[in-house]
């Protein structure tokens, strides 16, 4: 990413999640588990969300089993949420609709 990252104030993280109403905030990360149809296509959205995170050389946390993705968003560097993390949310829910 070209700009550096910057901790959100807890207003402008309030603001973020309303344009991400299935996101949340949980222990101080940004926090979704996703439901697809089948393993395959839980892993699917796993691998082209993880082109996309390593072209933005930020990286998720993830769990996955069976068709359940759990995602959870920080950005260590600031040791809060930050505009990276918004910014891979984003990504991530439009790839969720393409799922």
């Amino acid at each position: 990413m070209a700009e550096q990252a910057r901790k959100l104030t807890e207003s402008e993280i309030a603001e973020a999640l309303q344009a991400l109403p299935e996101w949340s905030v949980e222990n101080g990360k940004l926090h979704r588990q996703y439901q697809f149809k089948s393993f395959v296509e839980a892993f699917g959205f796993m691998t082209s969300a993880a082109l996309i995170a390593e072209s933005m050389n930020h990286h998720p946390e993830w769990f996955n089993v069976y068709h359940k993705v759990a995602v959870d968003l920080q950005t260590h560097s600031v040791g809060a949420i930050s505009t990276y993390d918004v910014a891979l949310a984003k990504r991530m829910e439009a790839l969720a609709q393409r799922a």
